[in-house]
């Protein structure tokens, strides 16, 4: 096996892993952020009846709502859209409330929707570190702040970002929030996991096991509907931390058009005995879903097939669960390739051409 601390030291240049570890304590942090003492906004918001949500945002800042998109459709009261991209859709209107989330507070393709909505009279939140979006909030009264703290790269920041996302649904009624000693109990599970998938301290663990089989084959993700989110944030990972293609199906949806290339003897993609295949399974999928799963599995032509169990008592900490293992296995696969996973030069590239054009 590789001498993973060696490579963490020799090329994890923004301690990326050190944000890992933290990030069951981030998350418990941000899930009692929204406080009405410090956010008197809450009571008003809360007194409107709103049509839906609009979550808007980009990246890893935008992951988190598509987390609660897929929350807020298996046990929430409002319908949540996320809105990736300029301005805001045709049909967007004042009586949806509008939750922006960008870590830096810069990101272009959001401050132009939050622009558009409070034109329009919208009422915005913001989830922020500051920059441009915390500016806004400052002159416009129906614009309001959620402020997380900041000092590292946004993919990293997910347990601020989502759990304020989390904490801000609870204080609206958009989810039904779980006892205080349901989420403790929650987070010290998810704090043992993340220890285990350390491979710096376990070198020779479940995740480093994976990031070698995964090593030289393409990767694919397969999830149920409810994990949608979580099987989006990992293809995004894979992108950012390791620098690799990764492609995501859902159930049960991939077995009317994808399952077909995976085939049989007959019927296959030529390429389909070498694919690496993830599959993000947890125990409340629709019956059906996990059968379908389960015979998927058993006719595989490729070896290289994982199941992920995502374990927990509910569907959120299923979620979260996943985002351990795929930021692990995310940043194991840079390493091995010599790759900081910190280091996202291109999209860099891109927005200094886009600044100076």
């Amino acid at each position: 096996m590789s001498n993973w601390l060696k490579l963490a030291e020799s090329l994890d240049s923004e301690n990326m892993l050190g944000f890992l570890r933290s990030f069951a304590d981030d998350c418990a942090s941000s899930f009692f952020r929204i406080d009405p003492k410090h956010h008197p906004w809450i009571s008003q918001i809360k007194a409107v009846d709103w049509r839906s949500w609009m979550c808007v945002g980009m990246g890893g800042s935008a992951a988190g709502a598509s987390f609660l998109s897929d929350l807020a459709g298996a046990n929430g009261t409002t319908p949540v859209h996320v809105h990736r991209n300029y301005g805001l859709p045709s049909w967007w209107e004042p009586k949806m409330l509008v939750v922006a989330t960008s870590y830096s507070g810069n990101t272009e393709e959001t401050i132009h929707a939050v622009e558009l909505a409070l034109a329009a009279g919208g009422t915005v939140i913001v989830i922020s570190s500051g920059g441009t979006l915390a500016g806004l909030c400052e002159i416009h009264d129906k614009a309001h702040l959620v402020l997380v703290p900041g000092g590292q790269p946004p993919r990293s920041a997910f347990g601020h970002l989502f759990g304020s996302l989390m904490s801000l649904g609870w204080a609206l009624d958009l989810l039904p929030k779980p006892e205080e000693g349901k989420l403790v109990g929650m987070i010290n599970r998810l704090r043992e996991h993340s220890l285990k998938a350390d491979f710096t301290i376990h070198p020779d663990n479940d995740i480093a096991h994976l990031a070698f089989g995964l090593k030289e084959r393409p990767i694919a993700v397969i999830a149920s509907m409810e994990m949608a989110g979580a099987g989006d944030r990992f293809r995004n990972q894979m992108n950012e931390n390791a620098a690799r293609y990764a492609r995501v199906a859902i159930l049960p949806e991939m077995n009317h058009n994808e399952i077909v290339a995976w085939g049989d003897e007959s019927d296959k993609d030529p390429d389909s005995e070498e694919q690496g295949l993830i599959m993000l399974a947890w125990s409340g999928m629709n019956p059906q879903v996990a059968k379908r799963m389960n015979w998927f599995t058993e006719h595989l032509l490729t070896e290289a097939a994982w199941k992920i169990d995502c374990e927990g008592e509910s569907l959120l900490e299923a979620m979260l669960h996943a985002c351990i293992d795929m930021d692990w296995l995310s940043c194991a696969l840079g390493l091995l390739n010599d790759k900081d996973p910190s280091s996202i030069g291109p999209i860099i590239q891109l927005k200094e051409h886009l600044s100076n054009s």
